[in-house]
């Protein structure tokens, strides 16, 4: 035979419960006249055939087909009123919930406008509390089917990395920025997931972000972006990456030009553009010890007296001359005005006897 409650409580531990469920599982038989006893900082709502029956707050109640008046459609008049109904009772808590835990079980990956994508892991805190428990019930419990504690926390988590995903990817902040925008990112998730828990039934009273951060791979992007000092250049960023992935190569065993070009080509997948780029990068080694080498530096002019006063000596000044002109140290006008003058003086000179 089924148990009948004439006494209906739910004793809370402080075990933080939201929820908590008479009977269990099932339906229970409760009797017209049954006391139900709801402490301070709680709610009773009576639930049957996914519809909230009656909610009855702190205090002592007996229950009568006044207070529960859908009782009376359940089990008629015939029985005088005395016969057990089936229901199920839900105890809320109305406390204000703190310290809820709230994070990424595996990073997200969102839009950056510097590093292309980047995935990130994510962790806060949020506090709330049910103010409208039938709407809550009724939400969460008959929509949802959810009443465990555990379960209605992923529910509530759920919805907060969805919105913090949505507002990252509104903000257009790289990853690299975030840091900056904490407060601002936690004020607008804030904002956003309000409207979600108030039409539940429950409100949100504070939520924080203590950490977004990138995974380890996003951070070696991070870091490569760094070092090569060219944050916002992609075109740079593929031309260092290309770099990078030309000297692992080289350093590995039989790391020539083949290997180089299939396992930039194929592993790296950097594209035609980019395999030019490394194509020459190997070729060009090979183009510098294969140059010819470089033609021999002019002569220096010999070097001519200062006031040449015989025929050996001004000829030496003409031919320094002419050596002048050929190393562009001269004009041709001017080599023009030298060279008339000096060979007059040489004509003089040997006319002399």
């Amino acid at each position: 035979m089924a148990r009948i409650f004439d006494v209906i409580e739910y004793v809370d531990e402080g075990r933080q419960e939201i929820v908590n469920r008479i009977p269990e599982r099932g339906s229970g038989d409760f009797r017209i006249g049954s006391q139900l006893i709801v402490r301070e900082s709680q709610a009773a709502v009576f639930y049957r055939d996914g519809k909230a029956l009656d909610t009855f707050g702190p205090g002592r109640h007996t229950l009568t087909t006044a207070n529960i008046p859908y009782v009376v459609d359940l089990i008629g008049k015939a029985f005088s009123n005395q016969t057990p109904f089936k229901a199920e009772v839900y105890f809320v808590t109305l406390r204000e919930l703190t310290d809820m835990k709230w994070g990424t079980p595996n990073p997200i990956t969102i839009p950056d406008p510097i590093l292309g994508m980047a995935r990130v892991t994510s962790f806060g805190s949020y506090a709330f509390q049910v103010t409208d428990p039938q709407l809550f019930v009724t939400k969460i419990v008959g929509t949802q089917g959810l009443y465990r504690t555990r379960d209605i926390e992923s529910f509530f988590r759920s919805i907060i990395l969805t919105k913090m995903t949505d507002l990252i990817g509104e903000m257009k902040k790289s990853v690299i920025q975030m840091a900056a925008f904490v407060e601002e990112l936690a004020a607008g998730v804030r904002a956003k997931t309000s409207e979600e828990f108030a039409a539940r039934g429950v409100t949100l009273t504070s939520l924080y972000i203590e950490s977004i951060a990138p995974t380890e791979e996003t951070s070696k992007a991070i870091d490569a972006r760094a070092s090569m000092g060219a944050i916002g250049d992609m075109g740079a960023y593929m031309q260092y990456q290309a770099a990078q992935a030309l000297r692992e190569t080289a350093q590995k065993p039989g790391g020539g030009t083949a290997a180089t070009g299939v396992e930039l080509g194929a592993g790296l997948g950097l594209g035609a553009a980019m395999a030019q780029m490394v194509t020459q990068a190997v070729r060009q080694p090979a183009a510098d010890a294969n140059a010819a080498p470089a033609a021999p530096a002019a002569p220096a002019a010999p070097a001519a007296p200062a006031n040449p006063t015989t025929p050996a000596e001004v000829q030496a000044l003409l031919d320094s001359l002419d050596m002048r002109l050929a190393n562009g140290e001269l004009s041709e006008s001017v080599y023009q005005r030298l060279h008339d003058k000096w060979e007059q003086r040489l004509q003089d000179l040997l006319k002399t006897p």
